[in-house]
């Protein structure tokens, strides 16, 4: 009886955690990237939403990735961008308003609603809406990863430095903090990539592919070394061969090693809850 008891147990319980859950993933680029690996140069082969998907199964995902855009254009569109209602939310944000600095803020911004002028501010437009589609809904947030010299693989003049230095005023780690802030306060467990996943400016490239001033040879150079070599975008050769792909493909987005590192962290909150 009373193995019978257990195994009817167990058949309940998987039948519980496998009902189906839909999960809508709001981001920027490294999110919008998952369907759309041929615009990384053939360097990745899928995504973190994906790479969830295929250990739980029972999760059904809508990708609401918008490449290039901040917290501030994601609350800016919140209405019109077909948000349904969903189990579990992601927000995924922060790398691009530290590049086109936008301010931080304040926890105030957050808490008294100011609007859509800081990270703080947007976050609250963003999360009100999801809570409006459905009260229940589980949320996760995400902080920005480190990032080092961006360069993209289809054109090489569209570049920029890495998050070892300040943009604005402004260091990516206070966007990272803000975020950590926001989950804190709300009870909202966030997935720290900034400070917990081992993707630092050591790991996100092996080396970066430079001419030494010198002598004009190119020669493959790692972080910090990399920072006092200048590169030329108009006539250098592009300076992550696939061989110095590491947790990055490109110094900001994530390669297969760096997309499996978020999957493996988004799923430990994910069976938490299902």
């Amino acid at each position: 009886m009373k193995k019978i008891s257990f195994a009817l147990l167990l058949v309940a319980c998987l039948a519980f955690r496998q009902q189906p859950v839909t999960w809508v993933a709001i981001g920027d680029s490294i999110t919008y990237l998952n369907e759309h690996a041929d615009e990384a140069g053939s360097r990745i082969t899928q995504g973190y939403m994906t790479m969830i998907k295929e250990k739980l199964p029972h999760i059904s995902y809508i990708n609401q990735g918008h490449n290039g855009w901040t917290s501030g254009d994601i609350a800016k569109e919140i209405n019109n961008l077909g948000l349904v209602k969903a189990d579990v939310y992601s927000i995924f944000l922060g790398t691009n308003d530290w590049w086109q600095g936008r301010p931080v803020g304040t926890p105030d911004d957050y808490k008294n609603n100011t609007g859509n002028n800081t990270l703080y501010g947007s976050f609250r437009i963003i999360i009100d809406k999801i809570r409006s589609l459905n009260k229940k809904a589980r949320i996760i947030l995400i902080t920005p990863m480190q990032r080092t010299d961006f360069v993209y693989v289809d054109g090489m003049t569209n570049n920029a430095y890495g998050s070892y230095r300040e943009k604005n005023g402004q260091m990516l780690s206070q966007f990272a903090d803000a975020i950590n802030t926001i989950g804190k306060y709300e009870k909202i467990p966030v997935v720290d990539l900034y400070n917990k996943s081992g993707m630092t400016l050591e790991t996100l490239v092996k080396y970066k592919r430079l001419k030494d001033p010198a002598t004009g040879a190119y020669k493959n150079y790692r972080y910090p070394d990399y920072l006092q070599i200048p590169f030329h975008p108009e006539t250098d050769e592009y300076p992550y061969p696939e061989d110095a792909i590491d947790m990055t493909y490109d110094g900001l987005h994530p390669s297969d090693k760096g997309y499996k590192v978020i999957a493996d962290m988004l799923e430990k909150v994910f069976r938490k809850w299902l």
